[in-house]
Formats: C-alpha cells, sequence, structure tokens
C-alpha cells in the first residue's frame, strides 16, 4: 500500500467518513457510481472490487460481464453536499479486466494512452475548459425550458437566482479542490459559464465529470435544474466548452516561442495543423449528440468551419493574444467542443491529433481573418476553409473512415461509439417534429 492509499485509509477514520463512492464514467461520458464501505476499501486497493459490465454502456458484452473497479487514491475528495456526519467521499475508479490488465473500454485508460504517447515524446498535456450551461426553473411552459433570468453577457443581477448559484457551486467546487479562475453570466437567458484553472488533462477531465455533479447537485438544491445540453432553446446561445491546450516539456511551455508569430513555436503550429487535418474524423467524438449540430450551425459565434485565427472567435481554433512577459501562457483555444462530450475521449482525441501534426511535420494553412459566418460559401472555399460535419450523420460517416480515431480510442471503444450513434441518427430520423407539423400538416 502507497502513502496516498495510506492518507485515505486514515482520513477516512478520522473524518469518520462511512460510504466511500467509486466515480467511473462509460463509453458515452455519463458518470456512474457504486458506494463502497470503509472496511472493503484497503482490499479494493489491492484487487479491486468486482462488478457487472455488461451492465454499461459500452464497457463488455454479456458473456465477458466479469469487471474490476480499483480506486485511485490520488483523486480522494470528501463531497460537500452529502452533509458533515457521517460523511461521505469519492474518489474516481479505473476499470480492469479480471486478470487486472486495464479495460480497453475505460475512457479514462483512453485518455492515458494518449498521455503515455506525449510523454515518450516529452510532453506532458494541460487543459483550461470554459464550461457553459443553462439554469432553468423545474416546472416546463408547454415542454418548453423557463429560462431562471432574463439576463445576458457579463449582466450583473443583484440578488439573482444565477449570481447565488455561481457562489454557491464555486465554493462547493473549492471545497473539493478544484481551483475555479473566472465566472460569469453568458449571453443567453439563464445561461452561465465557470472558467477551471488548468491542470493535466487526466485530471481535469475528472475535473470536468465532478463539475457536472457539482453543477447539478446545487441547482437541485436550489429548486431549479441545470443542463449542459448543446442547444436548448432555438434562438439563443448554444452551450459550449471551449477549451484552451498547451503541451510543456519540463517547465518549459513548447507552445512559445518568442519572435514567432503570436509567439506560436514551431511545435504549437505543427499541433494545430494537426488538429485541423484531423478535425472531420473526431467531431463525432467532441461533438456527439445530434443536438451537438444545432450549436455547431446554429451561429451566436459556435465555429462551423475548418480554420484557425489569432483572436477571431469565428474560428474552430484561437490564437489568444500573447501576454508579454507570460511565455508560460501561451496556448490555443479549441472551440468547438461542448461539455455534453465525454472529456476523456475528447481530449485523448485532440492529443492524439496535434501529436500526428507534429510527428508528420504539418504545415499550417493560412489564417482566417474575417469573420468566417460572414463569407460566402464559395468565398470559404477559395480561401480553403472546410466546413465541419453538418450533422450527427455526417460525423459519424466521417470517422468510420477514420484510421487515426480508430488508433487513438481503440477498436472496441471506437465499434461501440459508431454503434450508438448511428442509433440515435436513426431514432432521431423516424421522429416527426412539431416543425414538420406547423409547416406542413395543414399546408399540404
Amino acid at each position: 500500500m502507497n502513502r496516498q492509499q495510506e492518507f485515505v485509509l486514515r482520513t477516512i477514520e478520522e473524518r469518520d467518513i462511512r460510504f466511500v463512492r467509486l466515480w467511473f464514467t462509460d463509453v458515452l461520458g455519463t458518470l456512474k457510481s457504486v458506494a463502497v464501505a470503509p472496511a472493503e476499501l484497503e482490499g479494493a486497493f489491492a484487487e479491486g472490487i468486482g462488478f457487472d459490465g455488461s451492465s454499461i454502456d459500452g464497457l463488455a458484452r454479456v458473456y465477458e460481464a466479469d469487471m474490476l473497479l480499483r480506486p485511485d487514491a490520488s483523486t480522494f475528495q470528501v463531497l460537500p453536499w452529502r452533509g458533515e456526519n457521517p460523511g461521505t467521499a469519492r474518489m474516481f475508479a479505473d476499470i480492469l479486466l479480471p486478470d487486472g490488465t486495464p479495460s480497453l473500454a475505460d475512457p479514462r485508460d483512453v485518455l492515458r494512452r494518449s498521455l503515455t504517447k506525449a510523454a515518450d515524446l516529452g510532453f506532458t498535456f494541460y487543459t483550461h475548459p470554459e464550461i457553459e450551461f443553462y439554469l432553468f426553473e423545474k416546472d416546463l411552459d408547454h415542454g418548453r425550458p423557463v429560462p431562471v433570468d432574463s439576463a445576458g453577457f457579463f449582466d450583473h443581477v443583484p440578488h439573482g437566482t444565477g449570481h447565488d448559484f455561481r457562489r454557491a457551486a464555486i465554493t462547493m467546487l473549492e471545497n473539493m479542490g478544484i481551483s475555479v479562475e473566472f465566472s460569469h453570466h453568458e449571453g443567453g437567458p439563464g445561461q452561465n459559464e465557470i472558467d477551471l484553472r488548468y491542470a493535466d488533462a487526466l485530471s481535469m477531465a475528472d475535473n470536468i465529470q465532478t463539475f457536472k455533479a457539482v453543477i447539478k447537485e446545487v441547482a437541485l438544491e436550489q429548486g431549479i435544474f441545470a443542463s449542459f445540453m448543446p442547444k436548448p432553446m432555438a434562438g439563443q446561445p448554444g452551450s459550449g466548452m471551449h477549451t484552451h491546450l498547451s503541451l510543456f516539456e519540463g517547465d518549459t511551455n513548447a507552445f512559445h516561442e518568442p519572435g514567432s508569430p503570436y509567439q506560436l513555436s514551431r511545435t504549437g503550429r505543427q499541433f494545430v495543423a494537426g488538429l485541423l487535418h484531423h478535425a472531420p474524423e473526431f467531431t463525432a467524438i467532441t461533438n456527439q449528440f445530434v443536438n451537438s449540430y444545432k450549436r455547431i450551425w446554429g451561429g451566436s459565434e459556435a465555429p462551423a468551419h475548418i480554420c484557425w485565427g489569432h483572436n477571431n472567435r469565428s474560428a474552430m481554433i484561437r490564437i489568444p493574444m500573447y501576454k508579454p512577459d507570460k511565455g508560460q501562457s501561451t496556448r490555443i483555444e479549441v472551440r468547438t467542443l461542448d461539455a455534453a462530450c465525454n472529456p476523456y475521449l475528447a481530449y485523448a482525441v485532440m492529443l492524439g491529433a496535434g501529436l500526428k501534426g507534429i510527428e508528420q511535420g504539418m504545415e499550417l494553412p493560412p489564417e482566417a481573418e474575417d469573420d468566417v459566418w460572414t463569407l460566402t460559401e464559395r468565398e470559404r472555399r477559395a480561401m480553403g476553409i472546410r466546413p465541419l460535419p453538418a450533422s450527427l450523420d455526417e460525423a459519424i460517416r466521417t470517422m468510420e473512415e477514420s484510421d487515426f480515431v480508430a488508433e487513438v480510442l481503440g477498436e472496441h471503444v471506437f465499434d461501440f461509439v459508431l454503434r450508438n450513434k448511428h442509433n440515435e441518427w436513426a431514432a432521431y430520423r423516424d421522429q416527426v417534429t412539431g416543425f414538420e407539423i406547423k409547416q406542413d400538416l395543414r399546408r399540404l
């Protein structure tokens, strides 16, 4: 037993923790949980605890159902919303096969494999997400969501629900060791944004899963509900998860090069080139639901075209303004993601694409200086700017031809995602929507 595991067992005894929840994530990004008694933890650290993997989306087939969860002691935190005594804590767990080897279906291990490849090249991968979400009243208006306020971008609403909500949520996040950098009201009614301070990608993916759980818990406590749906209301901004990325070599920012355009190094330019090259192939991972494409193609600064620019918020990738004497802050921002993605898989494919760009010495295409949304389709074609997939159907058809995505995810996860998303598209295609009824029922 290592020191971290000894610390966990000692803390559980000292703080009267009666329940320990082991958290893990299925292939679609849904957080799962099983509670174990403290007396079982020592064995769980050593050997894991058994569970039926065939009941969890994407983990195992019926005839290979036996799987193990082994808690990661470094992720131990007391859950502040469960009260003081007796306490409840949580740890993220890795999914193992009965012989103790990592499961190929574990999203944490998918990301860990990409991080190991980066480490072999001398890099550490850091991320910093800006997470948007809506707050709604519990009661719907004829099936439509009702925002908790009518405020807009950066609005200060005295005693407003969003203001009080953000304060409570941030306090809870910080009690769990998750640092918050900024928070504010976003552009849509009831829409908010909270930005997490940068961390290594695996820790950040864990933090994002914790963040979603905290946001939903605080909303329930306040008699409202929170949604990370990419586009919950027509005519209003969608909710994205713009994510800043950087690679470090030891303590040195591999993306920083003094004197180069925007201080972005050759490594950084190649990383961006890899992301742009593989973007259509991994969009079904970073934007995995039918509704995701209504955000991407719904305007309101959502990027729909494969290009990059300096402080260009209509581009897929933005190079933020360089701060003099702050080379460590040189980074890129990918603006396509939404918070409904599985963060482990999304970070794995983005890192993999960037590393391909470095390994193959890809050249960065010309910068998009204009508002890409205001250009005509002909102008975009002339500039070599390709569109992102226009629907989940197009995204999965592009992904299933991608050897790159299959390599990053592994065949098991790759095949499951494709099967699941084909089923989702088929179910969506079978729907007769209110739009069709309104437009055509009496007219045709």
